[in-house]
């Protein structure tokens, strides 16, 4: 029997691999400002994770007012991107190391692809991400799997071989529905009580411990 191969690390981004939640915050205050109907920052937070039109959707009075708004929300962030963008520590020596152990890696995010890209090569990490899903790669979002599936098709593995590591419930979701391994991020905004329900396969407190749970479910999954 062949030896199994080393499993699909998938990562949602924001939240997860970028730490881009103040830019998200402020970039939503500025595109509500001056509004009666707007929501609060634990609002959108908790909508991280899907499809901005969709985030945007139930403050808006018009399709024309919400491509408005997407315009507005899309032109601060472009423009602020950088200077409001941090890093979250150990991450790029983390997938630096799935790297060489030959793990094969992919992001699934709701983000528009052209913010997708910048995000990556802002932190580093485009060099270890061979498939990336954004917004524009595909018809069908999270929560839903299709996203998940059409990053393994792209991989060319199967759900069993496969981790997908997220902070919000709707990267959990997404996972558990394509029936690959789904790990909870708990350095994103999401805390633990708001994940548990999703009943993600495992926990995880700091990225830097990602290598080791990989091995521990290689031992698993091979006994």
């Amino acid at each position: 029997m062949p030896e199994a191969r080393p499993y699909a690390v998938l990562f949602d981004l924001d939240g997860t691999l970028i730490d881009s939640i103040a830019l998200l915050l402020a970039s939503m205050q500025h595109t509500f400002q001056g509004r009666s109907r707007q929501p609060t920052d634990s609002e959108w937070i908790e909508g991280l994770g899907t499809p901005l039109p969709k985030q945007l959707t139930p403050y808006v009075e018009s399709d024309e007012d919400r491509e408005r708004l997407l315009n507005r929300y899309r032109t601060f962030q472009h423009e602020n991107h950088d200077h409001l963008m941090a890093r979250y520590e150990g991450v790029i020596d983390t997938l630096a190391l799935l790297f060489q152990r030959g793990h094969p890696m992919g992001v699934v995010t709701s983000k528009g692809n052209a913010m997708m890209d910048r995000g990556l090569k802002f932190i580093g990490a485009d060099d270890y991400i061979e498939v990336a899903i954004g917004y524009d790669s595909v018809h069908i979002h999270k929560p839903d799997p299709y996203p998940v599936r059409a990053a393994l098709e792209k991989l060319g593995y199967q759900s069993n071989e496969a981790v997908f590591v997220g902070d919000s419930p709707h990267d959990i979701k997404s996972g558990n529905a394509a029936n690959v391994i789904t790990i909870a991020a708990l350095w994103g905004p999401f805390t633990r009580s708001q994940l548990e329900p999703c009943d993600p396969t495992y926990f995880l407190d700091d990225i830097k411990g990602l290598p080791a749970l990989l091995d521990r479910i290689a031992t698993k999954n091979a006994g």
